[in-house]
């Protein structure tokens, strides 16, 4: 189990925004766990410890949405998503976190900046489309596979539907709770659950709930426009924040 205090200094707010995240409110922010993480121990540990702690966000969330979620964008996002997983496992000797980093942080960067400039245009909601659920869906999988950062592939599918919030975080549970427990498996077998990393998440697991309730209580006392805003927000201040973390690997 790891003693440093710094680590803990780190992961418990990163622990308590990516609740928040997972309980429907600020988007991405949870994205920061692994990066936060990784200032003092290497991302693949960081990682590792982090998804015990997803998953049981993820069964407090399934919990606190039950029932609510859109089914359209289940269907095509779920098996876009293991599939996205799959590809990162079977290339996870071949492709860097930098070069996965640097791309996801561009779009979004790009993404968020087409939904500010656009104005009253850019709330105009947006029909399902199978091939774009599809693409974005794998590419969150393979994101979320690397390096928990499926977020943004994620919103860049989701958001311009514009759901009701509740009805969004509904549906975010549901799919990265089974995208998260399709890892566990390639996660063992590459090595990655070791003994130390488990016992520090289990140290850390008491806060998985707290955070995660806390998230779906602001979700459900905001109104849709402040929520997009905080949502689109917060996925370009992660995307500035991953293109930074991947041009600093690659240089």
């Amino acid at each position: 189990m790891i003693t440093d205090p710094l680590f803990y200094a780190v992961a418990i707010p990163a622990i308590l925004l990516t609740g928040l995240s997972k309980g429907g409110f600020g988007g991405s922010i949870g994205m920061l766990s692994v990066p936060l993480m990784a200032l003092v121990i290497p991302p693949v540990q960081a990682a590792a410890i982090m998804l015990p702690i997803l998953m049981m966000m993820d069964a407090v969330g399934l919990i606190a949405w039950r029932g609510t979620f859109d089914r359209t964008a289940i269907g095509i996002l779920i098996p876009a998503g293991i599939a996205g997983t799959a590809i990162g496992w079977a290339t996870a000797a071949y492709v860097t976190e930098a070069h996965i980093r640097l791309i996801v942080g561009i779009v979004a960067v790009l993404f968020t900046a087409q939904y500010f400039l656009a104005g009253s245009a850019g709330n105009t909601p947006r029909r399902h489309n199978r091939v774009k659920g599809t693409i974005w869906g794998t590419l969150a999988g393979f994101t979320s596979f690397v390096s928990h950062a499926g977020g943004p592939p994620f919103q860049m599918y989701m958001l311009p539907l514009r759901l009701d919030p509740k009805l969004y975080a509904g549906t975010a549970i549901l799919v990265f709770s089974i995208v998260n427990a399709s890892k566990l498996v390639p996660y063992y077998v590459l090595g990655q659950f070791s003994a130390d990393n488990l016992w520090t998440s289990a140290v850390l697991l008491p806060l998985a709930p707290v955070a995660t309730l806390c998230g779906v209580w602001l979700v459900k006392r905001l109104r849709p426009e402040p929520f997009y805003k905080v949502m689109y927000a917060a996925l370009l201040v992660i995307g500035c924040k991953l293109i930074w973390d991947g041009l600093s690997m690659l240089y």
